[in-house]
């Protein structure tokens, strides 16, 4: 935990409450917003575990302390204006109340930006090869040894461009490389994030 002592302006508001946004700190995800006061603020501080002051209760609440979906702390950030917390924790369970990951009903599901689009838009060629005349589902219809076989070439045209100097090339071929290995991975049954979960537990 990277925390540092931070002076936050609590008595901004009238009520002495600061948003506090909820993040995941692995997929960076936002899970929930909530409230804190200064005696929450300390709370979290001292537990480790998320705690608001809840508006509705009139009392301090920390998330989980009846169904067990606890928000373990990981790092706090203050905003420029001192008035407003971003908290990044490891969720234990759902977050929202009505059982979802999120108070948006949305999946705390690990994103890759771009990539996870271009392993959406795959996933849907690889689905639709039948009737998809598309170059991925060509390379799906013909099997995984046709797969393996681009990706070998890739890496072979990545591994001779790296030993020139002509940068767009090299960066051409690597894309090349790594467009077609995210295909071999899911001629596989995978995804980049399964990936992700090896390198995790090496480290």
């Amino acid at each position: 935990m990277t925390t540092i002592t931070m002076e936050i302006n609590f008595n901004k508001n009238n009520d002495g409450l600061v948003p506090a946004i909820i993040q995941d700190a692995t997929t960076k995800n936002v899970l929930m917003l909530g409230y804190m006061n200064e005696a929450a603020y300390q709370k979290t501080l001292d537990s480790k575990k998320v705690t608001f002051f809840s508006r509705t209760k009139d009392r301090l609440w920390t998330k989980g302390e009846e169904s067990g979906n606890f928000l373990n702390l990981v790092d706090i950030k203050n905003d420029c204006d001192q008035d407003s917390l971003l908290i990044t924790v490891n969720p234990v369970g759902p977050t929202c109340h009505r059982g979802s990951d999120t108070c948006w009903n949305e999946s705390n599901d690990q994103s890759f930006g771009f990539l996870t689009d271009l392993e959406d838009i795959i996933q849907n060629r690889k689905e639709n090869q039948d009737n998809d005349e598309s170059y991925v589902a060509s390379l799906f219809r013909k099997g995984i040894n046709k797969v393996a076989q681009k990706v070998g070439e890739e890496a072979v045209e990545v591994v001779i461009e790296a030993k020139d100097d002509n940068d767009d090339l090299f960066l051409s071929e690597s894309a090349d490389l790594l467009f077609h290995y995210l295909i071999l991975l899911q001629a596989k049954g995978y995804k980049m994030n399964d990936i992700v979960e090896v390198l995790k537990s090496r480290a």
